[in-house]
């Protein structure tokens, strides 16, 4: 699936033999470089190749006074392969390393979170649309225990990439995996979001700003600053909703775990750890709106962001 281009042509009357920075324009629009690379035979495609990605997974509660933390680890091998072009398959495998107080009673009266479970598994289907716009459409078992189906858009604004606007809509339910015994809610919802996003590419600070309608059919408003480096995001959100805690903030993170360089033999399965081990911190403890999911464990701030012309363009001749 096309993303950027990357076009290197010296300045001339540069004094300096090597490549810099300023030789190289990296952007989204592709120009007529595309119709020429389809022509090139490809030599290394992923299609049918599988990674196998071990998500680490940390959730921490801080609700009961006798206990400072409550605090859920699990790994999650997850595998991703591409059957097609711009299609994603993902199925996740929940295993269990250490439970100091999470719960959840199942009609075995068993915690689930104690229990080897299935977790993500999902179909995503990406296209690239003109105008420098992308769609992508998920079925399957979401994050966060949602069923259903979801799209979502991104359009980049040709006259300054620095500017975007995203926006998206589920019609998803509740569910729950026991042990390998998956429970469903009936009872589906809407939801949508849409938001504007300007990225300061000197400092590779990333600015949003989204309107949502979520779970429980409440609305927010959100504001997010990211600041992104080369192996992790963090930033800070605020949030002003119309229930529940109304005002909400809190910071997140996402840190790619080494070793960041693998290589890939033929058609062997890649095992591989995440590059995208992240958390986000709720400091006014809103425990029952505002509520949303990933249709797969890669969607997340840094991972988004890594097809970025701008970011792209600050991280050459880094290594």
């Amino acid at each position: 699936m096309p993303q950027i281009s990357l076009y290197y042509k010296p300045i001339i009357g540069d004094s300096v033999p090597e490549a810099s920075r300023a030789d190289w324009n990296v952007s989204y629009d592709l120009g007529g470089a595309w119709k020429e690379a389809r022509k090139i035979k490809r030599e290394n495609s992923s299609l049918f190749k599988v990674d196998v990605v071990v998500y680490p997974e940390l959730s921490l509660k801080n609700l009961v006074i006798t206990q400072i933390y409550q605090v859920l680890f699990n790994l999650s091998p997850t595998i991703e392969v591409s059957l097609w072009k711009g299609m994603k398959l993902t199925a996740q495998m929940v295993i269990p390393i250490y439970n100091d107080g999470f719960e959840m009673m199942s009609e075995a009266v068993y915690n689930i979170y104690d229990r080897v479970h299935p977790g993500c598994v999902s179909l995503s289907q990406t296209v690239r649309l003109p105008y420098n716009t992308w769609a992508t459409f998920s079925i399957g078992h979401f994050m966060a225990n949602r069923y259903g189906v979801d799209l979502r858009m991104q359009h980049v604004l040709k006259a300054d990439e620095r500017f975007s606007f995203d926006g998206g809509v589920g019609y998803t339910g509740a569910c729950y995996w026991d042990a390998f015994t998956c429970h469903f809610d009936t009872k589906k919802v809407w939801t949508w979001n849409l938001g504007a996003n300007f990225y300061w590419s000197y400092y590779n600070l990333q600015t949003s700003v989204k309107v949502s309608q979520h779970i429980q059919g409440e609305k927010s408003i959100r504001c997010d600053v990211i600041r992104h480096f080369r192996y992790c995001s963090i930033g800070f959100y605020a949030e002003k909703g119309n229930r529940g805690i109304r005002s909400n903030g809190g910071f997140r993170f996402q840190i790619a775990l080494p070793p960041y360089k693998y290589k890939r033999k033929g058609y062997m399965p890649r095992v591989t750890p995440s590059k995208n081990f992240g958390m986000a911190y709720n400091a006014g403890n809103e425990r029952n709106y505002y509520k949303t999911y990933r249709v797969m464990p890669s969607d997340n701030i840094m991972q988004n962001n890594s097809f970025n012309p701008y970011f792209i363009k600050s991280e050459l001749l880094n290594y």
